[in-house]
């Protein structure tokens, strides 16, 4: 197993997705895409791939970006939605960052004619208690 594969393999969610200090004292809005996520479709197995755009305003967190990238790509060999993905990650961020503001956008590139964008905004939903 190569280096980059092992350390996809072990990424713990919970104790590797590193956070740091917002150092910042003013809104600001951070612009992230995400070109190569890719997942397993749970029915077929046929490979999913999607851009993911992520855009927040930062409250006392910021995401470290290599973190984040080993985040994504562990869904690389998972059985998952369009929408589970989504929500995963959009689920995950929120809660470790807890922005003022956050949006993702997962633009999932057509397979058998369909296209599907899912798109989720703090700003636009009720979070499940």
């Amino acid at each position: 197993m190569r280096y980059g594969e092992k350390e996809i393999k072990e990424f713990d969610v919970q104790k590797d997705l590193e956070i740091w200090p917002n150092r910042h004292n003013k809104e600001y809005l951070i612009k992230i895409t995400l070109p190569e996520f890719s997942c397993l479709c749970p029915r077929s197995g046929y490979p999913d791939y999607a851009t993911f755009h992520l855009e927040y305003i930062p409250n006392e967190y910021v995401v470290e970006l290599k973190a984040l990238k080993l985040y994504i790509n562990t869904f690389r060999n998972r059985y998952i939605s369009h929408e589970d993905s989504a929500n995963e990650v959009f689920d995950t961020l929120y809660d470790k960052l807890k922005p003022k503001w956050m949006k993702l956008v997962a633009d999932f590139n057509p397979r058998g004619n369909v296209h599907t964008v899912i798109e989720i905004d703090s700003t636009q939903f009720t979070k499940e208690q």
